[in-house]
């Protein structure tokens, strides 16, 4: 991570990335610019990088594969409509149920997300060919990751490995995903990098359980990954001569303060975990018992987990989640508290924005799906869009003002 970048303000060029409207033909080849085509990123003035958990998984009953049914984490298994506003969840997003690979919403998210101060999201990943019936995972992703190229944030992977267990040959399939990462993402300036390597964390390890295994899985790459593990999961990657994993993160405590001491003297690197609270969804939506539920506390607990980290003084926070509604782990806005969480790692991070900047964010959405029809207007909102990312938000409320 280079400190250097969080503290100044960066310009990301993102010609040529879609921002539609930038510009006018003026009728020789050329353009004129009508609105900024560089993202820029605000200062903060805390170092740490700060990245959302991020669930790509929710499908509508328009982009679901199992045509016309809404995505299981809408619905679970419950006879559920969100259409409506039924949804497998205690919380329900400001925008209604959405679909993980619409633009205009994940442009919406990438802006909150800058607006808020963190640097940019850890992604929920189960593999290079996991388009299916439950959610188009790999389509997913790859659409959020154009969106954080265009808004200047990074992206990691958290490598759900999992899926390795009903695999013939777990390690050959792991090293496709690989390869397929090392293509996609790892090389590009927006993904992650500790060391001038690429970040990679994994969900367990649960499916490659011995550092033989990991180590032949990261043959194939010319750049060996920065790998960090789940809490407790270093064993399964390192041991018997075998190095693969740099690091742990941690997931879903309640009272991390002694574990943070722990770790930060056994790895090189330690990336925090920080919850709203946690209250899923699983046992009302017939998808088993459930988990230990952490109350939020009208807020306090997200505050004292990020004091936590703070005060351990790391350089990694990965916040859990920006939108798992079926465990209740959101901080993203919703119906039931609007944009607390925001404002708070507005704080925590240290930008001069405040929720004045996020409604405003959430009406530009508004505007863009209204108007979706509308070709002038849609003009204009792509405009908005390039203020708002270039961290001129009083630009873009001007247009907004004249449109509608």
């Amino acid at each position: 991570m280079n400190i250097k970048n969080i503290l100044n303000v960066v310009l990301i060029f993102v010609l040529g990335l879609g921002m539609a409207g930038c510009s006018d033909s003026d009728g020789d080849g050329g353009g004129k610019t009508d609105a900024p085509v560089a993202a820029m990123m605000p200062l903060r003035s805390n170092p740490m990088g700060v990245y959302a958990h991020y669930m790509p998984w929710f499908e509508t009953d328009k982009t679901n594969l199992d045509a016309g049914k809404w995505g299981w984490h809408w619905t679970m298994n419950a006879s559920l409509n969100p259409a409506v506003g039924e949804i497998a969840s205690h919380y329900h997003p400001l925008t209604g149920a959405y679909a993980s690979g619409d633009a205009t919403v994940l442009d919406y998210q990438c802006l909150l997300m800058k607006y808020s101060g963190l640097e940019g999201v850890m992604v929920d990943w189960y593999g290079y060919n996991a388009d299916n019936t439950t959610a188009r995972h790999t389509s997913n992703t790859e659409a959020l990751f154009k969106a954080i190229k265009k808004a200047g944030l990074k992206m990691a992977i958290v490598y759900e490995d999992n899926t390795l267990n009903v695999a013939s040959d777990p390690v050959g399939q792991a090293r496709a995903d690989m390869k397929y990462l090392a293509t996609h993402f790892f090389g590009s300036d927006s993904y992650a990098k500790i060391d001038g390597k690429p970040l990679l964390l994994v969900f367990g390890p649960q499916g490659l359980n011995s550092p033989k295994e990991w180590y032949r899985t990261f043959q194939v790459l010319s750049v060996k990954p920065a790998l960090v593990v789940l809490n407790g999961h270093a064993s399964k990657a390192n041991g018997g001569g075998y190095e693969n994993a740099v690091g742990e993160y941690l997931w879903v405590n309640a009272a991390p303060d002694a574990w943070y001491v722990n770790a930060k003297q056994q790895f090189q690197t330690v990336i925090g975990g920080a919850m709203p609270g946690f209250k899923d969804y699983y046992k009302l939506g017939g998808a088993g018992e459930g988990y230990t539920s952490y109350d939020d506390e009208d807020g306090a607990l997200f505050d004292r987990q990020l004091a936590a980290a703070k005060n351990a003084g790391l350089q990694w926070l990965q916040v859990s989640t920006w939108n798992d509604y079926g465990e209740g782990t959101i901080i993203e806005p919703t119906l039931e508290f609007g944009y607390r969480y925001l404002t708070k790692l507005q704080g925590f991070t240290g930008v001069t924005y405040g929720e004045t900047e996020l409604k405003t964010i959430y009406r530009w959405y508004q505007l863009k799906v209204k108007f979706a029809a509308d070709a002038s207007k849609t003009k204009v909102l792509d405009q908005c869009y390039g203020y708002l990312n270039a961290l001129q938000p009083d630009k873009a409320v001007e247009l907004m003002n004249g449109i509608e």
